[in-house]
């Protein structure tokens, strides 16, 4: 009974700041009666004004977590949705082809985050936004992938733009 009383006061503390609020979450929907919940957050670019992403991804409820015995991981799986919903400014932004981690948020204690990494697409002209999961071990292929097309659109960038968005693009070769 002491060991059940320990393992509670342990958790306890846990679960009521993981109830706290998020100044990002747009909504949740309960998706079983155990308390499992899909979660969805609005995550804006904190270098491109005027870009936002919402990421949806699974909350594992209290009875989930007692009948699963796994206390303090959540799943990997995730869906990502950018657009723009005004004027795009661009700040300073990587234009590496690896690009940059916008976001994080921890899946478990230690081993595993949710990660939304932003690209840019020269090509294209376009911003890529890559929803992922990443595991020390194990990696993870669960992904989600979301493209806000710059071309058209009314964007400043505050440094140079590069030289492959500068360039209008060619025009189709007449057949």
């Amino acid at each position: 009974m002491r060991r059940i009383a320990r393992l509670a006061a342990l958790v306890l503390p846990v679960l009521a700041l993981a109830a706290c609020g998020d100044s990002r979450e747009v909504g949740s929907v309960g998706v079983d009666w155990t308390g499992n919940d899909i979660a969805i957050d609005a995550v804006p670019d904190p270098e491109v004004a005027g870009v936002v992403c919402h990421l949806a991804y699974f909350n594992r409820g209290f009875i989930d977590r007692i009948s699963q015995g796994n206390w303090f991981e959540d799943p990997s799986y995730s869906a990502l949705d950018c657009s723009a919903v005004g004027p795009i400014t661009v700040g300073d932004i990587s234009t590496r082809p690896g690009g940059e981690e916008i976001f994080r948020e921890n899946r478990s204690l230690i081993w595993k985050s949710l990660r939304v990494t932003r690209i840019y697409d020269a090509t294209n002209d376009a911003l890529v936004y890559l929803g992922h999961a990443r595991q020390i071990q194990q990696g993870s292929g669960k992904m989600s992938l979301s493209v806000v097309p710059l071309r058209g659109e009314n964007v400043t960038w505050l440094n140079a733009p590069p030289a492959a968005a500068a360039a209008p693009a060619p025009a189709p070769a007449a057949q």
